[in-house]
């Protein structure tokens, strides 16, 4: 015996067995027990909700030999018939491939005919929105007014695309998306009935992904069952829907709620460069930021999350306004499946985006500008083995960190060594580029008597006071709070210094790199090139003119 695809073998056979319709099956019941059958009937709904099923019980419902007045036996000839597919008289047609006037025709010169066995001849016209305007205007004088004998049951997804004319002439009747409960109810029936042991999550996973499709949710369990046999666990449902079911989805929030713009970075490339779905994930982030939203609106009885999750979000929540959840939810929402599964560009712009909300709407003023002063990317450590050597320790210059996200630090360990050419007594000094060069007091850019002399001297002024057009740019946004200085010029190119790898490649990117050059060349007056470089740490390098020496390098 040929095997059935699941959706087809549990496919309801009365009309009580139709989950999650009762106004549709209730009215065709009663209808069915008065005698009042009309000529003419319009369902439409979402796929997989249960329109064709319940064409065909109507179907039998009004041919029953042993009734027609309320439920099919399920037991006559024409009930089995008509559930084998092989009654004459239960004609489906699907009006995406008969969408032209001549097959109207037909169709209008065979109901002409009385049934050949049955008692009534029915018509099921799946998808009727694909029927053209000319083949629906053929069909309106029949739908109106056909032979007693024939009855039509149109179906379809899409009900605004029906003429309004053709919908005058039926009985409408609306199919919902199935609920969750009524989807794990079904899942859990069909599982017994076929021996399937599956795990109440890995069940509820099946019915969310389905979203509201009952056929969608038949055909991933059999998917699954024909994969894994008879036992299915909730990391299989994952697994075959391509959900990663990661903790950098949680990771990538709370690098929004910091502002931390090169961990949030770093997290999606570590989840490109280790193979997943960036479309899933993103899908997962979104779900995620949903979330957020319903509990940072108290909104969030509905949630399907475990208690400790829930509270994580609420302490994360704690953390985020309203409109920067807003923000990133639409963000990271518009991506949809416009962006190449192989690029974190899409994800990185919209990262960058949701954490600039509400900080283009107050850029720093010159004053405040001058108070902050980038955060220090190293803290180099003097381990003095020499007693009579005093212990160095370098600080930064300044101890206000920027209202942004730290980068990637590197803790190194030297040993001071002695140097008698270098006077260990004053402290080392951080140079004039690591603060706020004095014209981000006034607004006023610093003369000098070189190119690369006003560069470093006005660098925060230039950043700060670039063209309109690119002041929402990612690659400003980058650019003021990177720890970058302009170190010389060449032929025209820039070299800027860059103490943190995820910032050079950043801004090294081709539409970064356009943005940076413009800047640039808008305040020099003349066009010019950039090339991006690595550098150490400028304290680092004072540290070792003292005669230190590198003997660990620890990142975090």
């Amino acid at each position: 015996m040929i095997s059935q695809v699941f959706y087809r073998k549990w496919r309801p056979q009365t009309l009580a067995g139709v989950v999650g319709q009762e106004p549709v099956t209730r009215t065709l019941l009663n209808g069915l027990a008065n005698g009042r059958i009309s000529h003419a009937y319009l369902f439409c709904g979402p796929r997989g909700t249960g329109k064709t099923s319940t064409a065909r019980i109507l179907a039998k419902a009004v041919n029953c030999l042993n009734g027609g007045k309320g439920e099919p036996c399920n037991t006559c000839s024409s009930c089995q018939a008509i559930t084998e597919g092989r009654a004459l008289d239960v004609i489906e047609i699907d009006a995406a491939s008969n969408t032209s006037v001549d097959d109207v025709r037909i169709l209008r010169e065979k109901v002409n005919y009385a049934p050949n066995q049955a008692r009534f001849k029915v018509y099921i016209i799946d998808e009727v929105h694909m029927l053209s305007n000319s083949a629906a205007n053929a069909l309106l004088k029949t739908l109106e007014e056909p032979p007693p004998h024939v009855i039509f049951i149109l179906a379809t997804t899409e009900v605004h695309k029906i003429l309004a004319t053709i919908m005058s002439r039926c009985q409408r009747f609306d199919f919902r998306r199935h609920s969750q409960e009524n989807m794990t109810g079904e899942l859990t029936r069909v599982c017994q009935g076929e021996g399937i042991k599956m795990e109440k999550e890995a069940m509820r996973l099946v019915a969310r992904s389905a979203t509201g499709s009952m056929r969608d949710a038949l055909n991933l369990l059999e998917q699954l069952t024909t994969y894994y046999g008879n036992e299915i666990g909730l990391r299989q449902v994952q697994a075959t829907l391509g959900i990663t079911g990661d903790q950098r989805v949680k990771d990538l929030a709370k690098h929004i709620a910091e502002n931390n713009i090169a961990a949030g970075i770093a997290t999606i490339n570590s989840v490109n460069n280790d193979g997943l779905d960036l479309r899933q994930f993103n899908r997962e982030f979104v779900e995620y930021l949903r979330a957020l939203l319903l509990v940072k609106t108290n909104a969030f009885d509905t949630l399907d999350f475990t208690t400790e999750d829930i509270a994580e979000m609420k302490t994360l929540a704690t953390k985020l306004t309203l409109d920067r959840v807003v923000a990133a939810t639409r963000h990271f929402g518009g991506l949809g499946q416009r962006f190449d599964n192989y690029s974190t560009l899409p994800l990185e712009l919209a990262l960058i985006d949701s954490i600039m909300t509400g900080e283009e709407n107050a850029l720093p003023t010159p004053l405040a500008e001058a108070n902050t002063s980038p955060a220090p990317k190293a803290t180099p450590t003097l381990v003095n083995k020499n007693p009579d050597k005093p212990t160095v320790q370098a600080r930064p210059a300044t101890t206000n960190p920027p209202p942004v996200e730290k980068p990637k630090t590197e803790t190194i360990t030297a040993e001071a060594k002695p140097n008698p050419a270098v006077n260990p007594s004053p402290a080392p000094q951080t140079k004039l580029e690591a603060n706020n060069p004095p014209s981000s007091l006034t607004g006023t850019p610093m003369e000098a008597s070189t190119e690369i002399e006003r560069l470093k001297l006005n660098w925060k002024l230039i950043i700060r006071q670039a063209p309109p057009d690119t002041q929402k740019t990612p690659a400003v946004a980058i650019l003021r709070s990177a720890p970058v200085r302009p170190v010389s010029i060449d032929n025209n190119v820039v070299c800027l210094a860059f103490t943190n790898k995820i910032y050079k490649e950043m801004i090294g990117k081709l539409e970064n790199q356009r943005v940076t050059e413009k800047v640039i060349s808008s305040f020099l007056g003349h066009p010019c090139r950039i090339q991006c470089i690595l550098e150490e740490n400028h304290l680092v390098k004072e540290v070792l003119k003292m005669g230190a020496q590198i003997t660990n390098v620890e990142e975090k």
